[in-house]
């Protein structure tokens, strides 16, 4: 195996079109990293400049010690696996893994030790006979796998592998591909829209937006410190709750002014200082956000209760709170179409002084729609942004 490097790598089409701008990130040997983001942020195409299927404009990629801008896609040694399975329907499971060996002239003994090696570490030892019509879609995507692993390549693409496979079988082939990578030691770029996908495989994640990479970080530390309010939106799920604030002095301490309400800010950062008395862009996970009845903070905030879902283990509470949201470009990208024009409405005057809070309450907590709540809020937890750049600050 071996370490993969962007170096200011970018990529413009004929049309003038750039698609990637000053990419730059080492992805170590034996390193699982996942390319992460909307569609049309550029990783799929940065992953396709490694494989050599599109030309790269600027810049260098190196995998190892040689740069590969100019070789041919056969010369890179990296296998990829598609969307698409791209199976030979009339071929085995064997045969379909041992193609890229018989194309190198490979012993046949060497084959068959080869093919039944990661067959073993696949789960397929028992369907190598069968023909991919046989197969179930995860089985498939293994047999994708065996064929890209047995060549011993120096990297290994994938590029969206599991967006055919249903939602239960997408979580049981996240773990195996995961696990597999571990065994193999396979130096990895995998790409997803997925952040759930990215968040649970990679060892790091490379957020990407609009071509340009937004923060390359171990996935707990993307959680905990997003660098803008793009990554904030981006990752986590339920979303981070946002809405703007404006930071006043009180009694010797910072809070938080949201309408008629504030919250006392605790272990405030001391970059915060420079903002008082501006407004700033409040972020606060679902998940430190609570039902103040059974919590004891002092940090609260009132509102109405819109809407509840039952996940069995929890309840989500969505509280409608006097405060106006973050409506910015990041946010709305984010969000999508039906969120967005949400986020439109709520830039009307009426709206303008609503936002929306989502909080984790404990399972069968009897709040209903239209309930007035009181949320505790872990203001120790917060993020804070600045809402012209949209930058983190820290």
């Amino acid at each position: 195996m071996a370490e993969v490097s962007f170096s200011g790598v970018g990529k413009v089409y004929p049309d003038g079109t750039r698609a990637v701008h000053d990419f730059t990130l080492e992805v170590r040997d034996g390193e699982f990293v996942v390319f992460v983001g909307p569609s049309g942020c550029g990783k799929t195409t940065a992953l396709r400049m490694v494989a050599g299927l599109e030309e790269i404009s600027e810049g260098e990629i190196s995998i190892g010690d040689r740069v590969v801008n100019e070789l041919e896609p056969r010369e890179r040694d990296v296998a990829m696996v598609f969307q698409s399975y791209a199976l030979y329907p009339h071929m085995s499971v064997f045969d379909n893994i041992a193609f890229g060996l018989r194309m190198r002239s490979v012993p046949r003994s060497e084959i068959d030790r080869r093919v039944h090696e990661i067959a073993r570490v696949l789960g397929l030892e028992e369907l190598l006979r069968r023909k991919p019509r046989q197969l179930s879609g995860g089985q498939r995507q293994r047999v994708a796998m065996g064929r890209a692993i047995v060549r011993n390549p120096a990297a290994f693409l994938m590029d969206e592998p599991l967006s055919n496979l249903d939602a239960r079988l997408r979580v049981q082939m996240r773990a195996e591909i995961a696990r597999i990578q571990r065994e193999v030691a396979a130096t990895t770029i995998y790409v997803t829209h997925d952040q759930i996908e990215a968040m649970t495989m990679g060892d790091r994640v490379a957020v990407l937006r609009k071509g340009e990479l937004q923060q390359t970080d171990e996935p707990q530390a993307l959680y905990d410190s997003p660098a803008n309010l793009f990554v904030a939106t981006f990752i986590g799920s339920p979303a981070m709750n946002l809405v703007q604030a404006r930071l006043e002095r009180r009694d010797g301490g910072l809070v938080a002014c949201l309408e008629q309400q504030a919250l006392p800010l605790q272990d405030a950062a001391p970059a915060l200082a420079g903002y008082e008395g501006r407004e700033v862009g409040l972020g606060i996970r679902p998940e430190h956000v609570a039902d103040a009845s059974r919590n004891g903070s002092s940090a609260r905030l009132r509102g109405t209760v819109v809407l509840t879902e039952e996940l069995g283990s929890e309840r989500l509470v969505h509280v409608e709170v006097a405060g106006r949201p973050v409506v910015t470009e990041e946010v709305l990208e984010v969000a999508g179409d039906a969120d967005a024009a949400m986020a439109e409405a709520l830039r009307t005057e009426e709206g303008a002084h609503k936002a929306a809070f989502v909080g984790r309450f404990e399972a069968g907590a009897r709040v209903h729609a239209g309930d007035e709540v009181e949320l505790a809020v872990r203001t120790d937890k917060a993020h804070f942004f600045d809402l012209e750049t949209g930058a983190a600050i820290y």
